[in-house]
């Protein structure tokens, strides 16, 4: 029958394991009455809602009223230390109701926060402090805990799903008690090898292996049948078929003779005998034994089988030459069921060589940063999408989508600009065909920076692809190539196509050759139709298909040069900054532009400091000494080290200046160069290659004339500009 709940309040008990001998059914707001009974153990000391729900009861006299709960019952009671959690201690729920501003059972949002955080840690990293496993990790204990306790006839096995589950009649779905198979998931010996497996596979993310570890950690029995439905029958008991999740964990194996099993597309069913001759009733559990285990086969089973020992032959040729499987690519939500299984039954059924080498996830495809729905109108179907941004634009697109397990965005905007970003590197290749009977043999300054970049994104592409790193792939392999040919473009006079011939004619055809090829796997198309172009040049060593293409021979890379590149690029970049403010300044107050900042500039003076001031070493010294190599960081409060640190009369001379130097050190150690931030030495000499930039500088600022001076030379009047040159980074003034 039914109890109506009122009638329980105060209702004395006896917990399992309790210290306390009798205890008393009290109200508690979080308990959800659609699972069991409705009752649940309280555990004030380590559950959060149990910890607020016997707060309130004590602090609100109006609340023990409305629910007649006796001070007896309650007052007696404080939360027994269970466990020790880490960064919360004995009390954790205590601890994380303080943390998370838990002020009663009403705060829903900040209760489920601090749940989450307190389970979590609890179970992987908290210890007993109380019973006969006081000492020992809950993880480990948990299970030894519940056997005992079935045993002893104080608790028994109750199944529910993790959150409610409908039919698709909109009924609810309950747990029904059924004869059922289990797959024995978290056996010892099994586990042991799947972690053996895990360690040695390549998940390209940590978060993914951290996922794997995770549920290996609490993947135990699996129910791995079901009555109805699709799906294989169940060899030794055909009643059952087997669920979905635990089918086809190896059926990539059976890729590797699909062909010579089935043949080609127009026998998808297998219907048809194919290559091999084989039939589905040669295929016996000995020819299996041997085409994928390599197990002797008698010739008596051999017989039985009805095919030829040399067919077997090849298909076990087959098999070895593809296997182990180098990289099984899936969801991230698999990682919980499916792809761990993958994993356990690999190790079950193939000797260790032939274990996986590597799994990648993906999470899901937003469009423009918002989920995918029908009903909001934010869908792409494939077929839509290369209709309207081409198979290519898509491919680019997705590439730059993301390369984590997190939920890749796919941008509309991303799809359309590089249909035109595609066209126009083709449109840039037809014109440089066209032209290369003009362009130069010879190479200077500016063609070995474009040289080495090239270089450098062959590189690194390379290694992005190795660690399918798409969006990295895509950055280096196009938009630094890219950029890299548009600044030799300009250096070189080649910024348009009546000026295209003046580029290097070597370097012109590397490019076009390097940039197509390693795009090619993004965007195979545009890049199938650079290749044929290539080939219509001449070019020794182009094939019929880039995809026949072998990947380029890496050159040297000279980063000295790319560092000195980039330092005159820096300069002109600063100085246009500069004009275009003088300009606006003059704008703002009425007046027309002095002929220095406007279209005919006269004067550009460039100051170099030669010698880095003392004040720089200071700081850089300072900031060395709180740099962790490792991390990528520094110590806490570095910038306030440095003021205390450095000596007065200096801090009062440069005041303005030793801050925005130390953010400008301490970003650049903290975005990629590391320790090399501190070495204030440059790779070249700035004066010499200053001048030796002096006419095309001249000439892409449109300045009558640009004088490079050493900081001490400047004129009484220009001291005060001079004074502002550092190592690697000039002032200049426009006279």
């Amino acid at each position: 029958g039914e109890v109506p709940g009122a009638e329980l309040i105060g209702v004395p008990l006896e917990a399992p394991n309790a210290v306390h001998g009798v205890v008393h059914v009290l109200p508690l707001m979080t308990v959800s009455m659609t699972k069991g009974t409705g009752i649940v153990t309280s555990v004030p000391s380590d559950a959060p809602d149990d910890y607020r729900g016997l707060q309130d009861l004590k602090e609100k006299p109006a609340l023990r009223e409305k629910f007649g709960v006796k001070d007896e019952w309650l007052f007696p009671f404080e939360p027994v230390a269970i466990i020790d959690v880490p960064e919360y201690g004995p009390l954790s729920a205590v601890v994380a109701c303080e943390k998370f501003g838990v002020k009663s059972q009403n705060d829903k949002e900040a209760l489920a926060a601090a749940k989450a955080d307190v389970y979590k840690k609890g179970f992987y990293g908290g210890k007993m402090v109380c019973g006969p496993y006081a000492g020992e990790p809950v993880e480990q204990v948990k299970t030894k805990i519940k056997d005992e306790m079935i045993a002893a006839g104080v608790a028994m096995p109750y199944s529910e799903p993790e959150k409610p589950v409908m039919s698709r009649s909109g009924d609810d779905c309950v747990v029904a008690l059924l004869d059922q198979w289990y797959l024995t998931y978290g056996e010892e010996e099994w586990l042991e090898k799947a972690r053996r497996c895990l360690e040695k596979m390549e998940t390209y993310n940590d978060d993914t292996r951290k996922s794997f570890e995770h549920v290996l950690g609490w993947l135990h029995e699996w129910a791995c049948s079901r009555s109805f439905g699709l799906g294989s029958k169940l060899p030794f008991d055909p009643q059952f078929v087997i669920e979905s999740l635990s089918d086809s964990t190896i059926y990539m194996a059976y890729y590797t003779i699909s062909h010579l099993l089935q043949g080609g597309v127009d026998n998808m069913n297998g219907q048809k005998v194919g290559p091999s001759g084989l039939k589905p009733e040669n295929l016996t559990d000995a020819v299996w034994d041997y085409v994928l285990l390599g197990k002797s086969i008698s010739d008596a089973n051999l017989t039985a089988s009805g095919a030829a020992r040399e067919v077997l032959d090849m298909l076990r040729a087959e098999f070895m030459h593809w296997y182990p499987l180098d990289l099984r690519v899936s969801g991230k939500d698999l990682i919980g069921n499916h792809l761990t299984f993958f994993i356990y039954n690999h190790v079950a059924l193939f000797e260790e060589e032939n274990w996986p080498r590597g799994v990648r996830t993906n999470g899901f495809m937003m469009i423009n940063a918002e989920k995918m729905s029908k009903s909001t109108g934010n869908f792409l179907t494939l077929r839509g999408g290369i209709q309207k941004y081409s198979a290519d634009g898509i491919r680019f697109a997705l590439a730059d989508a993301g390369d984590t397990p997190e939920d890749a965005n796919f941008s509309l905007k991303t799809a359309d600009d590089a249909v035109l970003k595609l066209t126009t590197f083709v449109n840039f290749v037809e014109e440089g065909m066209s032209h290369l009977g003009e362009m130069k043999e010879t190479k200077g300054f500016y063609e070995e920076v474009f040289e080495s970049r090239i270089n450098r994104a062959v590189k690194a592409t390379e290694q992005a692809y190795e660690k399918l790193l798409f969006r990295e792939a895509l950055i280096s392999g196009f938009y630094d190539m890219q950029d890299a040919l548009g600044q030799y473009r300009v250096a070189c006079g080649a910024a348009t196509q009546q000026t295209i011939g003046s580029m290097n004619k070597e370097l012109f055809l590397r490019f076009v050759r390097c940039q197509t090829i390693i795009l090619s796997p993004l965007c195979p198309h545009t890049t199938e139709r650079t290749w044929e172009l290539l080939a219509e040049s001449g070019m020794h060593g182009i094939d019929t298909s880039v995809l026949n293409s072998r990947w380029p021979e890496g050159g040297e890379i000279n980063e000295d040069i790319i560092v000195s590149a980039k330092y005159l690029d820096d300069i002109k970049c600063n100085v246009r900054v500069k004009v275009n403010q003088l300009i606006k300044q003059k704008a703002k107050k009425g007046k027309q532009a002095e002929p220095a900042v406007s279209d005919k500039k006269e004067h550009l003076k460039i100051f170099v400091c030669k010698e880095t001031p003392e004040w720089q070493n200071f700081v850089v010294s300072v900031l060395k000494s709180g740099f962790n190599a490792e991390t990528k960081n520094f110590e806490e409060n570095i910038e306030k080290k440095v003021l205390a640190t450095i000596p007065a009369d200096m801090k009062k001379k440069f005041a303005k200046k030793i801050m925005p130097f130390t953010g400008k050190v301490r970003d650049e150690a903290r975005g990629g160069a590391g320790s090399a931030a501190f070495e204030r030495t440059l790779p070249f000499d700035e004066t010499k290659l200053l001048q030796d930039d002096l006419d095309l500088m001249t000439s892409q600022l449109g300045f009558n004339q640009i004088t490079i001076l050493g900081s001490d030379e400047a004129a009484e009047e220009d001291v005060a500009i001079a004074a502002d040159a550092l190592p690697g980074a000039p002032s200049f003034l426009i006279c």
